[in-house]
């Protein structure tokens, strides 16, 4: 793993910053990521991020915390007990170096033997299950780290908008994967380039989903462009 992603906020963090992240999936042209909206405070998140930060209780684990932005604001603001989890050692040093007190570096999906009442997976948590097939086992997965009443706050968009209109009305989606939502995700900086799985789903296909893994799916809350809040329980 080379670590684009962490190698980028260290950067940041550190005063060494020269250019962004650029993002490219294989259904949408290249872009930038600034990395300043990676270290954005609780005012500048979008209202779905809010409205979980809102939600979040008792101890919580913060998935694919990147920066450490929504840990900072739970346990410096909200003042309960978080742990910042990401694959990335870049980023897990920078959320040591910003305060947070504790941290993982890990892959979720290896983790064991500890306990949440909040799972936090936000900025399209969905999106490290990578595939569509591989989906209710990690849900499964998720769901042992859970305590009794505990709760999975997830964002995700449905990206059928990106695929062009037929003449009937609908959608034009390609047949030559799972789900539609499956892309190819990758990012480039200093040149140095990294791809992945990535996975956007729509909340009819998250619940049927969470249901197969034995979790009922709520829709929480929409935002203004096919993105929502779901909470699995």
């Amino acid at each position: 793993m080379k670590d684009i992603f962490g190698k980028a906020l260290r950067d940041y963090y550190n005063g060494n910053f020269s250019e962004e992240i650029l993002t490219e999936t294989s259904i949408s042209e290249e872009d930038e990521l600034p990395l300043s909206y990676l270290f954005r405070e609780y005012t500048d998140m979008p209202k779905l991020e809010k409205k979980a930060l809102q939600l979040a209780k008792g101890r919580i684990l913060d998935v694919g915390c990147g920066a450490g932005s929504h840990s900072l604001y739970l346990q410096n603001e909200k003042k309960l007990e978080v742990t910042a989890l990401d694959i990335s050692e870049g980023a897990i040093e920078v959320c040591k170096n910003r305060g947070i007190q504790k941290t993982l570096q890990t892959d979720v999906f290896q983790l064991k033997n500890k306990k949440f009442d909040t799972i936090l997976m936000l900025m399209n948590g969905t999106g490290i299950f990578g595939n569509y097939k591989e989906v209710p086992g990690k849900l499964k997965h998720l769901k042992q780290l859970l305590n009794e009443n505990g709760q999975i706050l997830i964002d995700s968009s449905d990206i059928i908008y990106m695929f062009d209109d037929d003449e009937d009305g609908g959608k034009w989606v390609p047949m030559d994967g799972d789900y539609y939502g499956e892309v190819t995700y990758t990012l480039k900086y200093k040149g140095e380039t990294e791809t992945s799985s990535w996975l956007y789903l729509d909340f009819n296909t998250l619940k049927n989903l969470a249901e197969m893994a034995g979790l009922q799916c709520e829709l929480i809350a929409e935002g203004s462009h096919y993105d929502y809040l779901a909470r699995l329980t």
